[in-house]
C-alpha cells in the first residue's frame, strides 16, 4: 500500500418497542461520505457514542436472526436471509445505556470486497426519532460505518467481547486504520494485525499517553509506516506530503507512544510528560533511518514498536481534496 496518508485528525436510555415507533431507515441517501479523520475514535458525535453492538437478539421485522456472525469486515446471517438491510440490533453506548441500532443499507466496498460499508441509525427516545450517529464530515454526504471486531472503552483500549462488535464510522480512527490496511481480522507474515491496528488508533489520534486523549488537529498530514510493510515510508514528495518538511514524530504500540520526538499539535513534549508523569522519561534513542526519540516510555523497548509516523510537527491545517488513501 502506498503512502502518504492525509489524516484529518479530524446513545440514550431505553429500549423502545419497535412497533410503537416510526420505522427506521426512511429517507436514506446513496451518497458517500468523504474520507476524513482526526481526533475522533469512533467517528461519532458526542451525543451518546455507540460503543458496542450485540450479534444476538437482532430482529428483522418480527423474526429473530440466528447464526448472525461477523466474518472479517462483513456481517453474515444464515442463508435464509438474503439481505440484512432493516435489521435492528441491540447496542450499548459508551456509558452503558441500551440503544437500538438499525442497519439501513449495506454496500460492498469497491476498494476491498472483503468488507462492506453500512448506513446505520440509532433510536433517540428524547426526540422520538431515528438518527445516523456517524459524524458527517461533508453535509452533502451520508456517512457510513464499518463492522469491526472488538470494542473500545473511553480510554481508547480495545477488548475482545464474545458476541459483540463495533460499528466504526468512516470519520473515526478505528475505521480509517482498517482502510489503511490494518485489518484486525487478518494476518501478515503469520502474525495477527489486531495489535498493529490498535497501535494505529493511538497513532491516528496522537494519543501519546494511551489514555484516550487526542493531541492532533483536523487536517494534520502524517506519513505512516510499519515493521510489516503494510504501509511504507514515503521517500518522494507529492501534493499530499512534503518529505523535506516531515520529521519523525513517534513510535507506537497498543498502549500509546513508545517514544516521542515532537508533538503533532505543536505543544511542548514536557506537557505530554506532565499529562502522564509516570510513563515517560528523557532519553536519546536512535531507532535507525533517521528516526530518533527524545522521550521514551519507561520499561519499553521503543525499537520493538510495530508502527511509526512522521509529521510536520506544528499542527498546521492542511486539507487535501481527493486524498483517499
Amino acid at each position: 500500500m502506498k503512502n502518504p496518508l492525509v489524516v484529518v485528525a479530524c446513545l440514550v436510555v431505553g429500549t423502545p418497542v419497535l412497533a410503537a415507533n416510526p420505522r427506521p431507515c426512511h429517507g436514506r441517501s446513496l451518497d458517500r461520505n468523504g474520507t476524513r479523520q482526526g481526533t475522533l475514535l469512533w467517528g461519532m458525535n458526542g451525543e451518546g457514542v455507540l460503543a458496542s453492538v450485540a450479534l444476538d437478539g437482532a430482529l428483522l421485522e418480527d423474526k429473530t436472526l440466528s447464526g448472525l456472525r461477523l466474518e472479517g469486515g462483513r456481517l453474515v446471517a444464515s442463508s435464509a436471509f438474503h439481505s440484512l438491510e432493516g435489521v435492528v440490533f441491540q447496542g450499548k453506548t459508551l456509558d452503558g445505556k441500551s440503544v437500538e441500532v438499525a442497519l439501513c443499507r449495506a454496500e460492498p466496498d469497491r476498494m476491498d470486497p472483503s468488507r462492506e460499508r453500512y448506513q446505520i441509525e440509532v433510536w433517540r427516545p428524547e426526540r422520538a426519532m431515528w438518527e445516523n450517529p456517524c459524524m458527517a464530515t461533508n453535509p452533502e454526504f451520508t456517512p457510513r460505518a464499518l463492522a469491526v471486531p472488538g470494542v473500545w472503552d473511553a480510554r481508547g483500549a480495545r477488548q475482545e467481547e464474545a458476541g459483540t462488535f463495533t460499528f466504526a464510522c468512516e470519520a473515526g480512527a478505528i475505521a480509517k486504520c482498517v482502510e489503511w490496511g490494518y485489518k484486525p481480522w487478518e494476518e501478515k507474515d503469520g502474525k495477527s494485525l489486531a495489535d498493529i491496528h490498535q497501535a494505529c488508533t493511538r497513532m491516528a489520534r496522537a494519543d501519546y499517553c494511551g489514555n484516550g486523549s487526542s493531541h492532533t488537529r483536523d487536517g494534520s498530514p502524517i506519513d505512516v509506516y510499519d515493521e510489516r510493510k503494510v504501509m511504507t515510508r514515503s521517500r518522494v514528495s507529492s501534493t499530499l506530503w512534503d518529505v523535506r518538511r516531515g520529521s519523525f514524530e513517534a513510535a507506537w504500540s497498543t498502549e500509546g507512544a513508545s517514544c516521542l520526538s515532537h508533538t503533532r499539535d505543536g505543544r511542548a513534549v514536557d506537557e505530554v510528560m506532565a499529562e502522564c508523569p509516570d510513563l515517560f522519561q528523557r532519553a536519546d534513542k536512535d531507532l535507525g533511518e533517521g528516526d530518533r526519540c527524545t522521550v521514551v516510555r519507561k520499561e519499553v523497548r521503543a525499537e520493538e514498536a510495530p508502527l511509526r509516523n512522521r509529521s510536520y510537527g506544528h499542527g498546521e491545517q492542511a486539507l487535501f481534496q481527493g486524498a483517499a488513501p
